[in-house]
């Protein structure tokens, strides 16, 4: 069984930094992507950045610069790397894998269950 574990947040001041981690178990097909999501509050559930398989990254313009996402070798632990944060980036904070659908059976994305971020002034 996937499970996805993320930890890593809480309560800074603007301009300051947090790294996340997301720690997967259970997974025994392909990654496609590593992927981690903001959701601030009342809004939905934005893409932040991205890990493809092919070690590329990709990043939503609101962080590009200031955040970036790595893995850990050949672990499946995730990282999120939060430098000069906002008020704005205020939220919880997802990490989903996504799995390639030729290898696996059943879901291909899974999500972990979110840790809160607040960005004080």
């Amino acid at each position: 069984q996937v499970q996805l574990v993320e930890s890593g947040g809480g309560l800074v001041q603007a301009g300051e930094s947090l790294r996340l981690t997301c720690v997967a178990s259970g997974i025994i097909s392909k990654i496609t992507s590593l992927r981690w999501y903001h959701q601030a509050p009342g809004q939905q559930r934005q893409l932040v950045a991205t890990l493809n398989s092919d070690s590329t990254t990709e990043y939503a313009d609101s962080v590009k610069g200031r955040f970036t996402i790595s893995k850990d070798g050949t672990s499946n632990t995730v990282y999120l790397q939060m430098d000069r944060l906002k008020i704005e980036d205020t939220g919880v904070y997802y990490c989903m894998v996504a799995l390639d659908p030729m290898t696996t059976l059943g879901t291909l994305y899974h999500w972990g269950q979110g840790t809160q971020v607040t960005v004080s002034s």
